[in-house]
């Protein structure tokens, strides 16, 4: 297994309710490490530019406008293939369909409000992290 990393967004439904302890330790508790963290607020140009490739679909919009609503958290985390470990803790995009114990099953207010983000491959990992860390913020 190789050790990746990959991006987290703790999004504005969960900051509002104050769950970005909880759900960084379910990361923790399965062998991510957080390596680089910040909270910030994404003004719609941002929110924008980050979720480009969603700008053909019918709920970019509101994606843009939800994301921008309040703080975020972003962070990267790290671990053995930690991409699709990040997948399984999270949970299934639509909180109806996430495993029982997973972050969106037990945190998400709807398939929008989903409480979390993350990168769906090495690659998209990759750029999403650049998109929002220089490698000097990274503390391994």
């Amino acid at each position: 297994m190789a050790i990746e990393r990959t991006l987290s967004i703790i999004k504005p439904d969960a900051t509002r309710r104050n769950l970005t302890g909880a759900i960084n330790d379910r990361f923790e508790k399965r062998g991510l490490r957080i390596v680089a963290q910040k909270r910030i607020r994404l003004s719609p140009a941002q929110a924008e530019r980050f979720y480009e490739v969603h700008a053909q679909r019918p709920f970019y919009r509101d994606l843009v406008a939800f994301m921008s609503s309040g703080p975020v958290v972003v962070q990267v985390l790290e671990g053995e293939d930690a991409v699709a470990l990040n997948r399984e803790i999270m949970g299934a995009t639509d909180p109806a369909k996430a495993e029982a114990g997973s972050i969106r099953k037990d945190f998400a207010e709807s398939i929008e409000a989903n409480s979390v983000h993350g990168s769906d491959s090495p690659e998209t990992a990759a750029q999403e992290v650049a998109f929002f860390f220089s490698a000097i913020e990274m503390c391994p």
